[in-house]
C-alpha cells in the first residue's frame, strides 16, 4: 500500500486502484465497455495507486493487461492490444493530497480567519503535486515508498521548500526536530538520480535573512545545475497570525534584501551564467523599486511563486497595446468599467490601463482593494474576497467590474470568504467579470 507522507492523521479511506471519471466516446476505453466509476487496480500485474501510476505503467506499452474492479463489484481482466501511442480515452479522479505534519512558523494556514472554509486549513505535502503543479514540499516526511517512486517514475522537477540550509534555523522555522529537518541525503539522492530541484526560501525578517540567507544561497548554488534555481519570497502575515516570533515585512527591509541578494546575483551570474537566486516581485514592489527586466529572469523558472510575474504581465500587456494601436478594435471605446486589484499591484496596473485608455478609447478605472479579510499586510490580488470588493463599492464606475480570475476557485465561482460571484453581482448591482490577462485581452479586442 502507498504510504501517507505524514505520520499524523490519515484523514481519508484509501480504496484499491484509481477511479475512472470519464470515458471518451468512440475511444479504446469505450470499446472495452469501461464506465465512469470503474476502478483500474493493476496494469500488467503492477499495482495502480493513482493516475500517475496508470500513466507510468501504460506508457509505451502496446500490450496491456488491466485488472478492473467494476462499480457493481464485478472483477474484470482485460487483455488489450493498441497501436503505438494510441490513447485509451480515460480520465481519472484527482489525486488526494498528502497532508503536511510540520508546524511552520509562517504557514499561511495559521493566518486564516477561524470561520474560514475547512479547505483553507488543508496543508499539502505531496511530491506528486510538486511534480504536477509546482507545489512546494519540505521533504521532511517523505517515505521510502515515495522516494522510490520519484526516482523510478522520474517525477522531475521537484519543488522543495528549503528556507535555510542552516539546520538549526530550518528546524526552528518548520517546527520539527533537527533530525527530521535534515534533508541533505534526500535531496542528494534525488539529484543523483537526475531529478531537477527548484528551491524556495520563505524569508522571515531576523530569522533566515542576513548571513543565514547568504549561506543558503551559496550552499544551493554549489549544486547547480542539479538545483536549478531558488525563489526568495517574503512571509505573508495576516491579522490572525500573531506569533510574536515573526516580524512584519517593511520597505526598508525589502531594500536591504534587494541590495544583498543583488550583489550575490552578479557573482552567481559570472560563475554560473544565471542569476540563480530570484527575488519575489513583492519585495521589489514593497521597496518601491521597479522589477528587473526580462533578461534577469531567464526562462522564468519560478514564475508560479510570484517571481517575474509582474515583468511577464508587463510584456504581455505591451503586446496587447501594440495590437490595439495597430488594429484599433471596434467596440473597445464602449468599454466603461472598473478593474480591481491588490494595493501592491495597483500602481503598475493604473499605468498600463491609462495607456490602454489613451490608445483604445476605453474608459477603465483601476481601484486598489485593501484586504479586509486577512488584513492590510496581505497585498496579493488573488486573495481578494467578496467582503473586500464590497468595501470599495462607492468607488466603482461604469457598466461592469473586473476582478482577478485567481480570486475565486478554479472549479467554482466562489471567493475565499465563500462569496459567490452571482451573489456579489446582486450586492454591487453590476456584472462581475473574473478575468486573467488573456480574458481581458479578449474583452478589449472583441475576440
Amino acid at each position: 500500500m502507498y504510504e501517507f507522507a505524514v505520520t499524523p492523521a490519515i484523514t481519508q479511506i484509501r480504496r484499491r486502484g484509481v477511479t475512472i471519471t470519464e470515458v471518451e466516446p468512440g475511444g479504446l476505453g469505450a470499446e472495452l465497455e469501461l464506465e465512469p466509476g470503474d476502478r483500474v487496480v493493476r496494469v500488467n500485474g503492477r499495482v495502480v495507486r493513482d493516475y500517475l501510476d496508470f500513466r507510468f505503467h501504460t506508457g509505451g506499452e502496446t500490450e496491456l493487461t488491466l485488472d478492473v474492479l467494476r462499480r457493481d463489484g464485478e472483477e474484470w481482466e482485460l487483455e488489450i492490444e493498441r497501436g503505438e501511442g494510441e490513447d485509451l480515452g480515460l480520465q481519472f479522479e484527482n489525486i488526494a493530497p498528502r497532508q503536511c505534519a510540520n508546524e511552520c512558523l509562517f504557514c499561511f494556514c495559521k493566518g486564516n480567519p477561524p470561520d474560514a472554509r475547512p479547505a483553507l486549513f488543508f496543508r499539502d505535502e505531496d511530491v506528486r503535486l510538486s511534480f504536477l503543479y509546482g507545489n512546494y514540499t519540505t521533504l521532511t516526511s517523505i517515505t521510502e515508498d515515495e522516494m522510490t517512486r520519484v526516482v523510478e517514475q522520474r517525477l522531475t522537477p521537484q519543488y522543495v521548500s528549503v528556507h535555510a540550509t542552516d539546520l538549526k534555523v530550518r528546524a526552528y522555522l518548520l517546527g520539527v526536530d533537527e533530525g527530521r529537518a535534515d534533508i541533505n541525503d534526500k535531496m542528494r539522492r534525488m539529484m543523483d538520480a537526475g531529478i531537477e530541484i527548484h528551491a524556495q526560501v520563505v524569508l522571515c525578517p531576523g530569522i533566515n535573512d542576513g548571513e543565514v540567507l547568504r549561506q543558503t544561497i551559496e550552499d544551493l548554488a554549489a549544486e547547480y545545475p542539479r538545483v536549478r534555481s531558488v525563489a526568495i519570497v517574503p512571509l505573508g502575515l495576516t491579522r490572525y497570525n500573531t506569533d510574536e516570533r515573526l516580524t512584519p515585512v517593511t520597505p526598508e527591509w525589502c531594500r536591504r534584501i534587494i541590495r544583498e541578494v543583488g550583489s550575490m546575483q552578479k557573482e552567481l551570474h559570472a560563475r554560473l551564467g544565471t542569476n540563480f537566486a530570484f527575488l519575489g516581485d513583492e519585495l521589489y514592489l514593497r521597496a518601491g523599486r521597479d522589477v528587473p527586466g526580462r533578461r534577469h529572469y531567464g526562462d522564468y523558472p519560478q514564475i508560479e511563486d510570484g517571481v517575474g510575474m509582474v515583468r511577464s504581465f508587463r510584456e504581455e500587456f505591451a503586446r496587447l497595446l501594440r495590437r490595439v494601436e495597430k488594429a484599433r478594435p471596434v467596440g473597445a471605446s464602449r468599454l466603461r468599467g472598473t478593474v480591481l486589484t491588490g494595493t501592491l499591484f495597483a500602481p503598475v496596473l493604473e499605468e498600463l490601463t491609462a495607456r490602454l485608455n489613451e490608445l483604445a478609447g476605453t474608459r477603465l478605472r483601476v481601484v486598489a482593494v485593501e484586504n479586509r479579510y486577512f488584513g492590510s499586510e496581505i497585498v496579493v490580488a488573488g486573495l481578494m474576497t467578496g467582503e473586500c470588493v464590497e468595501a470599495v463599492r462607492e468607488k466603482l464606475e461604469g457598466d461592469f467590474v473586473v476582478i482577478p480570475r485567481t480570486a475565486h476557485k478554479s472549479d467554482e465561482p466562489v471567493m475565499l470568504d465563500g462569496t459567490r460571484l452571482d451573489e456579489l453581482e446582486r450586492r454591487l448591482g453590476l456584472p462581475v467579470r473574473a478575468l486573467d490577462l488573456e480574458g481581458f485581452r479578449r474583452m478589449v479586442c472583441g475576440d
